[in-house]
């Protein structure tokens, strides 16, 4: 199924010039939700993972649609101040700023095998933050997953020269 041809493009959202890939589209359409998570589902679903961590907000939507079918556990990575209990945190660098991100400490255990999910790679700034925020834990990644990748803006080289697996559905490269 060409998933690409059911995620909505904006132009010029959030600011002009730039593409927003809308998945909203993708998850609302039965057929092509239902493809997005059984893709995903059929690729890990013979590699050794303990728990599944979605990156706020939509890896929540994917994460634990995904874990549910491995039958493993779900883990959700929150910006600051969104969960209860004890927390880590990892701090990092925006085009302007920073920015935190946080996951219960009792939430990935020493030596947890990790898939790490999300809708979109773009510069790769919070993937690389969730990763490094599951690594403090304890927790190994096991590969990086995602609807769409935006080669051009760079994300799966940086991510990759760190060192970690990246998978993509599909791509929108220079569109």
């Amino acid at each position: 199924m060409p998933i690409k041809s059911k995620i909505r493009t904006i132009p010029h959202f959030p600011k002009e010039g730039i593409m927003f890939r809308d998945i909203t589209t993708l998850l609302k359409d039965a057929e092509g939700f239902r493809f997005t998570i059984d893709s995903f589902t059929a690729r890990y679903k013979d590699v050794p993972i303990d728990v599944v961590v979605g990156l706020e907000a939509r890896g929540f939507i994917l994460g634990g649609a995904v874990a549910h079918q491995l039958g493993k556990g779900f883990v959700p990575i929150r910006k600051k101040g969104k969960l209860p209990a004890e927390t880590e945190s990892y701090e990092y660098a925006l085009e302007y700023g920073t920015d935190k991100i946080e996951v219960h400490v009792d939430s990935i255990k020493a030596g947890d095998k990790v898939l790490l999910i999300d809708d979109l790679l773009a510069t790769g700034g919070t993937a690389l933050a969730g990763a490094k925020l599951v690594e403090k834990l304890g927790g190994q990644i096991i590969e990086m997953a995602f609807i769409v990748d935006l080669p051009d803006v760079g994300g799966r080289k940086k991510l990759e020269e760190a060192g970690y697996k990246v998978f993509a559905l599909c791509e929108f490269e220079g569109e």
